[in-house]
């Protein structure tokens, strides 16, 4: 994903995707299997070796250019995922993941509790995009690593290639994709493979959709799934559910291997992915948790690789309707090898402290447990009822985005790496101050470019104080329906009509009598009134 400068074409129409209802879809295996050695496909279905039905709910993680970053795994199992796609190079683009490497991940996975699907991202727009590579070359790479893989068939799926062709020449797809997996399976693989869609992943001309059945046959263990990637050309309800729908009928295996919430290509309707999948029991793996450049960086799930600084699109994904962890549930096969049922105790009495009119931070004694606590979830509690407020791998929480002379009461609870979470902590109570006091600043606010269902503005911060500001949060409340799309200048987080700006390196620093400058681009209704207030550093500026 992150390497991609695709010129995606648009689906026509729904009713030139209907043709495809007279393609033939019955799929017949072979005659005889052998005893599944770990993940295996059945009547279109993805079982564990114990039989259990598997659905993955997860997020892609960029480890091949961010190495350094396996604590990523952690943070991502602590928010509820039971599947990690992970970014792997075969050096013909990027470094080359050495078998070593590979093999600490698999462990990262497996002691996280994760199951582990690994991609190769070198074959991203082949035959569009300059340097990419062959699904033959990377079934070589595969090849070349095996031995970290031979016997990790039940917790590691094989993901040959990401989005193997771009715009040009695609149709060689299907036959590309059955010689690799042939070459993995004479290789000895015996792996769950799974093979994403042309396109640039989004099978725009139904290359995959209408050649699945002959692909799904040509594996000899009948053990392949296929992963469809849904940007701009999936930006309706009729598109996701027809598309997804003629998998399902034609008992064909298909997980939704990349999506997100907008992109240059498009709007994606995520709403609908998330509402889909879930009826019809389908996997899903968002990208991606951080480090996105490029100009996607608002695909990013957390800012800086910060678990505690989640994103409107981390919220929606992890947080909200259909989302990872209202309907994550762990795969069977770490409850049968682990057993561990008991929960961790119950965290310490959180205390609050740094109150302001916007945030707060709670401290707590940490829980214990027999096999480690990997997360926190904080909570606001309302009476009988609870709101999740943020998750969190150490014992304190800065909140953010609270709403001045309101009080809160917040508790926590623990989580371990089964998944089994602890008693609730006591409660705490916060109320926040007025906000009325003026920050040394101000803002001003304008409106740079409009359009129908959009628009461009600019803010300026000035600091009216007489030292420099070093670091600084910006907070506003936007009065309609706005929704901003990509920011310049900072950091942007958005929950509801609320959104929080962290500086960027580059204006983190505001001399006395100085400015920063901010620009950006949302989405609007059909009017586009402008917010009345502004805080830095949680008090009030004054405006321009």
């Amino acid at each position: 994903m992150r390497s991609r400068t695709p010129t995606v074409r648009r689906v026509a129409t729904v009713a030139a995707a209907l043709l495809g209802l007279l393609l033939p879809l019955l799929v017949t295996g072979p005659s005889a299997q052998a005893a599944p050695t770990g993940f295996r496909i059945q009547n279109g279905r993805l079982l564990e070796r114990s039989g259990n039905d598997f659905v993955m709910r997860g997020v892609n993680h960029a480890h091949t250019w961010y190495a350094n970053q396996t604590g990523s795994l952690s943070h991502i199992k602590a928010k509820g995922a039971n599947t990690v796609r992970v970014v792997l190079s075969s050096g013909d683009r990027w470094t080359r993941n050495d078998t070593a490497d590979v093999a600490n991940v698999v462990a990262q996975c497996k002691q996280n509790r994760l199951i582990c699907v690994l991609e190769v991202h070198d074959t991203t727009g082949y035959g569009e995009q300059s340097g990419a590579v062959t699904l033959s070359r990377a079934a070589d790479y595969w090849i070349s690593v095996q031995s970290a893989l031979t016997g990790q068939e039940d917790y590691v799926i094989v993901n040959i290639g990401n989005e193997p062709y771009g715009n040009n020449n695609y149709a060689g797809w299907t036959a590309d994709t059955k010689a690799a997996i042939q070459k993995l399976r004479t290789a000895g693989f015996q792996h769950t493979i799974m093979v994403d869609a042309p396109n640039w992943g989004q099978d725009w001309a139904f290359t995959m959709r209408d050649n699945a059945a002959s692909v799904f046959a040509a594996d000899p263990d009948a053990n392949t799934i296929f992963s469809i990637h849904m940007y701009g050309v999936f930006d309706t309800a009729a598109e996701i559910t027809d598309y997804l729908g003629r998998f399902v009928a034609a008992k064909l295996p298909i997980v939704v291997g990349e999506f997100g919430h907008d992109h240059s290509d498009g709007n994606p309707d995520e709403d609908t992915i998330l509402a889909t999948t879930q009826q019809l029991g389908l996997g899903y793996l968002g990208w991606s948790w951080s480090g996105n450049g490029g100009g996607v960086e608002y695909l990013d799930m957390v800012t800086n690789f910060d678990p505690n600084q989640l994103t409107s699109w981390g919220r929606r994904l992890f947080e909200g309707a259909n989302g990872i962890a209202a309907t994550a549930k762990e795969a069977a096969i770490y409850a049968s090898s682990g057993g561990d049922t008991t929960p961790p105790t119950a965290p310490g009495t959180p205390t609050a402290s740094s109150v302001t009119s916007s945030s707060a931070r709670l401290t707590w004694a940490a829980a214990t447990d027999a096999t480690g606590v990997t997360g926190y979830d904080v909570v606001r509690v309302n009476g009988a009822t609870e709101a999740p407020v943020t998750t969190t791998t150490g014992t304190s929480a800065t909140l953010t985005g609270l709403a001045p002379s309101t009080s809160y009461v917040f508790a926590v609870y623990a989580r371990d790496a089964a998944g089994n979470r602890s008693p609730r902590s006591g409660t705490v109570s916060v109320t926040t101050p007025s906000g009325g006091t003026t920050a040394s600043c101000s803002v001003g606010y304008r409106v740079t470019n409009e359009w129908p269902g959009g628009f461009q503005g600019e803010i300026v911060i000035r600091n009216t104080g007489g030292s420099a500001v070093n670091g600084w949060t910006l907070r506003w409340s936007f009065p309609d329906s706005q929704r901003v799309t990509n920011l310049w200048g900072g950091t942007v987080a958005q929950n509801g009509a609320d959104v929080t700006v962290t500086s960027a390196p580059y204006t983190a620093n505001i001399p006395a009598s100085g400015s920063a400058t901010l620009g950006f681009t949302a989405g609007k209704g059909s009017t586009n009134p402008s917010p009345t207030a502004f805080t830095l550093n949680g008090a009030a500026c004054g405006s321009v």
